[in-house]
């Protein structure tokens, strides 16, 4: 199936604890169903000691936000969201339309 979200593509959060952030998708993890957003997902990570790192510690890692809690951004100015659907055009290629902004084609 089409993924409605791609790759830097501004996002809008719209339910948890980050609703109303907006970013831009660094990465879509198909299996897991979920998106990497830029600034949104980070968390701290204790690492035990081995070999290549002896003294072990703490790291930072990003983690996914589901599809379903995101928006796709159509106007960057005022952060109106839209649902995506799918069209054909003149050369019968598929493309993605913006359904709240007149079924405009999203690039």
């Amino acid at each position: 199936m089409a993924r409605r979200i791609q790759k830097d593509d501004l996002v809008k959060i719209i339910s948890g604890d980050k609703k109303g952030t907006t970013g831009k998708v660094l990465a879509v993890l198909a299996k897991k169903n979920a998106a990497l957003i830029e600034g949104v997902g980070t968390k701290h990570r204790k690492v035990k000691p081995s070999q290549l790192n002896p003294r072990g510690g703490s790291k930072d890692i990003h983690v996914a936000t589901p599809l379903h809690k995101l928006a796709l951004v159509v106007d960057e100015k005022t952060t109106k969201t839209s649902r995506v659907g799918y069209e054909k055009n003149a050369e019968g290629v598929k493309v993605r339309l913006a359904r709240q902004a007149k079924n405009k084609e999203i690039k």
